[in-house]
């Protein structure tokens, strides 16, 4: 009986929980550990009605509109059915109830407790109740008889007991389960299971296996396993004909059998592998409800449980047809969009996936066997063979097995041993394809739900018995008021910008696909547009950009559209499209590539540039997803840059500086407390980095109403060892050049860049470049120091040099240093070399160090000239003597005068800058060269403002750049003749330097006589000079 699993959905917090059907079959009602009973209309239905017991519910049973539950607060209470109005205490224990169950007829329940004992209480009349005494230890679980005669009870004394109902007495007892002090430490829960109809056989779960006791003789006729069942069963439920047995065990394996034929005809795995705790039955016999320990809900859907030799001809063309709209409406509607998931990678839609009936993907294929060892051919193959029939149906239809319960255990002859045997399809399944949907949207089968929630605004639908309308809403009252539309075409996508609403519909019989755009912003009056796609053609997404739209279409077009309405491109793409996204001028696209297998999707991306310059930066690359997930959201950052999240919650961002490589930034699931817990992401920001979703409480996407508060999640680079110093700078270097790379493609678009924000990031790239070189430097990893340091600019070079030679690092060091140089002379202009050819200046002293500033040389020149001048004035005052000293208004002190005190501090100056050793001035490599031992002194003497140049150009001139530039340590000469010339080099800029300073010296001392005749003149006609100044005062 080929079957589809439901995905798994929220329906309870963590731990125990339990389920079951109306008698009708149309609700399913769950309790768990939160002290609710919800009444779920379908597995789809998102808002299920809620019914407040208790603190916690342990147990619950319908019948004849009566809810019973077994409550933490040892009663066991009645409450009315559908309204969940308190109907009253059923009966009340000294310990916590712990089972709960209706007889047939439904006026009886039995009740078992932790306090050993057991009560049968009378619907109508609750003074009337029956007290089972026996067992030693808390009572697991209690079944009625169909017949009402009997009563079974399993406890943790290790016991299972039948019980007289009136009598109040044990008819027989099994000592076949393990023992334990309570049901929190019970190995299994032990829910036995009477067959329906006849009660004429009780299942008891033992271990891994079940074991079928036969009614009245109390004899084990039977027992039901399976080679896959490795942990105790924890529940068995019948089908309502009596005929199949269901079992759920602590694993998680959901296994069905032909008591008849006893082969296992379904075998089914929990996705997460969770213990079942809870089964039923629905009553029409098609699907089975189930429930964990994590508080989930699911179904086991398309269960067959009519004989092919009692059913009709009519019923097999019936069932033919059923099956046939059903697995072409299983492929066009797969993914039902019912909590948030377009994918369960075990539902079944094809021949291929039903032949493998959801096997778990972990498992062997070996599980296609049945317990018995001969291989079981499960509905169809790859051939879809018309021959090909489920073993038991072979082995039934050559017995003419009857419905009847009665021949339920009658022994099989060797016919029904034999069966065909197939090769079987052993490579991997094929995943069903993901839907399309529309970023920021929730499902959209809610009556109220997010048809879009973007960094503009929200837009709303509702679609009620009140009111079909839209609201949209803008979270900056600036850019337009909030609207209220109306739905009348019932729109189902929609998208909002700075700009326009842009709504969409599918078609229906009568009308085609439409597409409507509200312009708000256009400054005439006709702000509203429509169009009509071509028949046959659907949209399936769509998207607005800066000035314009697009709609993906089922036809694999992409129609762009001006927000005026104006028809534009029209392009293929090589798939089914699955959502869209616009930012500016660029549309990002995600469509299907192919059919993905194993539970992966196979999705491309396509980025193009709609502006002045079209063209298409990714073409059609496939989208990197986490394993067995899906695409969950696709869009741009606030400042353009691409990004999608899946359905594991990693979100990806694109680097544009690594070829256009999605890089993961986030992992959303990291900071969920729970597992059924999500985050719904609305928005992503560069510039403070910033993750703006919801939080959701056991599902997927958030309710519309109240209005959900948005959260903030920080981002993460997955690196290795994070959690060291080392991990985390380098996590943080990283992530903020990654983060940094829209500042390149604004600017390159032509936006306005924050560039405060720009130097601040690069700033503080600069500082963890600095602290990771200097965790380098104490760990002794001077390798990894060179590779830090080249990534670090020109300027925080020079203080990893600093850093490194106060460290005693002089190998190191003398590294950076050429780096420095290498780097100095990629960052020198091409006109730098000219500039050195025709130098600008020329100075006497050719041989002084280079490091010298063209303003220090323009100092120098003025000296030499002021010092000409005082020896031309001294000729003139060697021959005019008299004259002058008769002038009184001469004054020998006066700027242009020949001062005999202003030539020799000028030479002694200049030699004491010449002789003192500055460890942080920058020095020529004539020097350098002279004296090669001087390298130890200081790695900072190595920096010049010249380029690298042979040693011997030293001699050349003095050739000066206008910008320091660091230069490292000359290399010792490799030959003689280097060391030679070099040498010689030295020795001639040094004789040029001593040429000067002796022509001072004798300037000096040729002064000497002259000043000395000055000083007698002065003394000579300082009494008339005297006189005169009197004459003058008066």
């Amino acid at each position: 009986m080929p079957c589809e699993r439901k995905p798994m959905r929220y329906g309870h917090s963590e731990g125990h929980t339990d389920v079951c059907f109306d008698e009708k079959g149309k609700c399913i009602l769950t309790c768990g550990s939160d002290g609710d009973v919800r009444i779920w209309e379908s597995l789809d239905d998102d808002d299920p009605k809620s019914i407040n017991v208790g603190e916690k519910t342990y147990s619950l049973t319908l019948k004849n509109g009566k809810l019973v539950t077994a409550v933490s607060n040892n009663t066991v209470q009645i409450h009315t059915f559908p309204d969940g109005d308190p109907d009253g205490i059923l009966t009340r224990f000294t310990a916590t109830a712990n089972h709960v169950t209706f007889n047939h007829s439904g006026t009886r329940v039995a009740a078992g407790s932790s306090d050993f004992l057991v009560k049968v209480v009378e619907v109508a009349d609750s003074s009337q109740q029956k007290t089972l005494r026996g067992h030693d230890a808390p009572v697991l679980s209690v079944n009625f008889d169909p017949k009402e005669e009997f009563l079974a009870s399993s406890s943790c004394d290790g016991s299972v007991v039948v019980w007289n109902i009136d009598e109040q007495v044990q008819v027989t007892s099994w000592n076949v389960l393990q023992k334990s002090s309570d049901v929190t430490n019970a190995k299994s829960l032990c829910r036995l299971a009477w067959q329906p109809q006849f009660g004429k056989l009780l299942a008891v779960p033992v271990e891994t296996s079940v074991h079928l006791y036969e009614r009245n003789t109390w004899s084990l006729v039977s027992s039901l396993s399976d080679d896959f069942i490795t942990q105790a069963i924890n529940v068995v439920v019948w089908s309502p004909c009596g005929r199949f047995l269901a079992a759920g065990t602590i694993g998680g394996y959901l296994t069905i059998w032909d008591v008849g034929t006893k082969l296992c005809v379904e075998r089914q795995k929990h996705e997460k592998g969770y213990t079942v705790c809870g089964m039923a039955w629905h009553p029409s016999g098609g699907q089975i409800a189930y429930t964990d320990t994590e508080g989930c809900l699911s179904l086991l859907d398309g269960l067959a449980t009519t004989s092919h030799s009692t059913a009709t001809p009519q019923q097999h063309a019936s069932s033919a047809k059923v099956k046939e709209s059903k697995e072409t409406k299983d492929y066009d509607d797969l993914f039902d969009e019912d909590d948030g998931r377009f994918l369960d990678e075990e539902a079944s839609e094809s021949p291929v996936k039903k032949s493998a009936l959801g096997e778990d993907e972990d498992d062997d294929d070996d599980d296609l066997m049945p317990a018995t060892g001969r291989p079981r051919h499960r509905s169809s193959f790859l051939d879809d063979d018309d021959n090909s029939q489920d073993t038991g149906s072979v082995a039934l239809d050559r017995l003419g097995a009857a419905d009847d319960a009665s021949s339920a255990v009658e022994p099989l002859g060797p016919s029904a041993v034999a069966a065909v045997t197939r090769p079987m399809y052993e490579g991997p399944l094929p995943t069903p394809p993901q839907r399309p949907f529309q970023p920021g949207s929730t499902p959209t089968h809610l009556m109220h739900r997010f048809m879009v929630w973007n960094s503009v605004g929200i837009v709303r639908g509702y679609n009620d018995e009140q009111d079909n309308a839209i609201d949209v809403e803008f979270h900056d009252t600036a850019v337009h008021h909030a609207m209220h539309l109306t739905n009348a075409l019932a729109h189902t996508m929609a998208d909002l910008s700075q700009e326009a609403v842009l709504l969409a519909c599918v078609s229906t019989d009568e009308l085609a696909s439409k597409l409507q755009c509200l312009h708000f912003s256009s400054w005439d009056t006709n702000k509203e547009w429509m169009l009509d796609l071509p028949k046959g053609e659907d949209a399936q997404a769509l998207c607005l950009g800066q000035g314009w739209g697009a709609v993906g279409t089922s036809a694999l077009l992409v129609r762009l559209f001006s927000v005026g309405g104006v028809q534009r491109e029209v392009f293929s793409l090589p798939g089914p499209v699955v959502c869209m996204a616009g930012h500016g001028e660029q549309l990002l696209i995600a469509f299907h590539r192919g059919t993905g297998f194993d539970g992966d999707q196979a999705l491309g991306v396509q980025l193009l540039q709609l502006g002045g310059r079209k063209r298409q930066v990714i073409q059609g690359e496939p989208l990197p997803l986490s394993r067995k997930s899906y695409l969950a959201w696709l869009g741009f950052t606030a400042e353009g840059t691409p990004c999608c999240i899946d359905s594991e919650g990693v979100v990806r961002l694109l680097n544009r500086s690594l070829g256009n490589t999605w890089t993961p930034v986030c992992n959303t699931r990291e900071h969920c407390k729970g597992k059924s817990d999500h985050y719904w992401v609305v928005g992503i920001h560069e510039n403070p980095q910033q993750l703006r979703c919801i939080p959701c409480k056991g599902s997927r996407f958030p309710p519309t109403l109240p209005r959900p508060a948005v959260g903030i999640l920080p981002f993460n680079l997955p690196l290795c060892q994070v959690a060291t110093e080392k991990g985390q700078m380098e996590e943080q270097y990283w992530r903020s050049v990654l983060f940094q790379n829209h500042y390149g493609f604004l600017s390159s678009s032509g936006y306005e860049i924050d560039e405060e924000g720009q130097s601040q990031a690069h700033k503080e790239q600069q500082e963890l470049l600095m602290k990771m070189f200097a965790l380098s430097c104490k760990l002794e990893r001077e390798f990894r120091c060179v590779e830090l340091a080249e990534m670090m600019t020109h300027s925080v070079l020079t203080l990893a040099i600093r850093y490194a030679s106060r460290s005693r690092r002089m190998g190191l060091a003398q590294r950076l240093g050429e780096l420095a140089l290498e780097k100095a002379n990629q960052e020198q202009p091409p006109q730098h070399q000219e500039e050195e050819e025709e130098p600008n200046y020329t100075s006497r002293h050719a041989g002084q160090s280079r490091s010298r500033t063209p303003q220090q040389s323009r100092r120098e020149e003025q000296e030499e000239e002021e010092e000409d001048e005082e020896e031309t004035q001294e000729e003139q005052m060697d021959t005019e003597e008299v004259a002058e000293s008769r002038k009184p208004r001469v004054n020998p002190f006066k700027k242009g005068s020949a001062s005999p005190e202003r030539a020799s501090p000028k030479t002694v100056s200049t030699a004491s800058k010449e002789a003192r050793v500055n460890p942080f001035k920058m020095s020529g490599p004539a020097k350098q060269s002279a004296s090669p031992a001087g390298r130890a002194a200081s790695v900072l003497d190595t920096m010049t403002t010249a380029n690298r140049k042979p040693a011997a150009s030293a001699t050349t001139g003095s050739k000066q750049s206008k910008s320091p530039v660091l230069k490292p340590l000359v290399p010792r000469p490799k030959s003689k003749t280097q060391a030679t010339l070099l040498q010689m080099s030295s020795r001639t800029a040094s004789k040029k330097q001593e040429k000067p300073q002796q022509e001072v010296e004798e300037r000096g001392k040729e002064k000497e006589p002259a000043t000395e005749r000055l000083k007698q003149a002065q003394e000579a006609t300082s009494p008339a000079s005297a006189g005169d100044n009197q004459e003058n005062r008066r």
